[in-house]
């Protein structure tokens, strides 16, 4: 062992991407996230930031630049490869949410598990943790179409980190909350990913949710910049 620093868990070097039409939303952005850092990312609406997760997680393509979790370049593998990446090693916040409406709460949360080839018994159980964690206890037979958007974002966070991801993207997870149930929604995300050892983006327009990470970061045309410099 020499002493160094573990390499990053998610490294995004030189990105490039414009959208139709030929607009630039950024070129040259560089970031690194070590194991267990939170970066908070803000910014002006159309700028970028739900873009930068969707290539960050390998659902979208860069039109320069290079993307790898864990030293694996997302560019050297194909849609296979990519798929069982974003499987095993991401957890994805939606701002959409993204929950299965023919599927109960807990089959929701266990579904990255069951993926993996987690046994039922294993899937349910951490199902069941995750959702009284984010405040649903009792509600694992529920269906989607019972709950609220913001009940419905708790399932997203607790699905997202049903797994123990190396890397977890969120986009705007305490959008639709309360102050005082998003204060409980981003002790339970700090925890988690402290807890595990994750590398997590959390893209925000909440000073409040950015508060939360190591660093915090506005995402510009020019790339991103600390945010005491925006």
């Amino acid at each position: 062992m020499d002493g160094s620093p573990p390499p990053p868990a998610l490294s995004l070097t030189g990105l490039r991407k414009s959208v139709p039409g030929g607009r630039v939303l950024f070129d040259g952005l560089d970031l690194q996230v070590a194991p267990g850092e939170i970066v908070a990312i803000m910014g002006e609406s159309g700028v970028g930031k739900s873009t930068l997760l969707n290539l960050a997680a390998g659902l979208d393509r860069a039109d320069g630049g290079g993307v790898a979790i864990d030293g694996v370049a997302l560019e050297s593998l194909d849609d296979d490869g990519r798929t069982r990446l974003r499987r095993d090693r991401i957890g994805f916040v939606f701002q959409a949410f993204h929950i299965l409406p023919h599927l109960s709460l807990a089959q929701n949360v266990a579904l990255p598990l069951v993926l993996q080839g987690a046994g039922g018994a294993e899937a349910t159980t951490r199902a069941g943790e995750m959702l009284a964690a984010v405040g649903l206890v009792g509600r694992d037979s529920a269906r989607p179409s019972q709950l609220s958007g913001g009940e419905l974002q708790r399932v997203a966070l607790a699905r997202a980190l049903a797994h123990r991801p190396a890397v977890v993207l969120a986009d705007e997870p305490t959008g639709n909350l309360d102050p005082e149930t998003a204060d409980r929604i981003l002790d339970l995300f700090v925890s988690e990913v402290r807890a595990s050892g994750a590398a997590a983006i959390l893209v925000t327009h909440s000073e409040r949710a950015a508060s939360v990470a190591d660093r915090r970061l506005i995402l510009t045309p020019a790339g991103l910049v600390p945010h005491h410099e925006a």
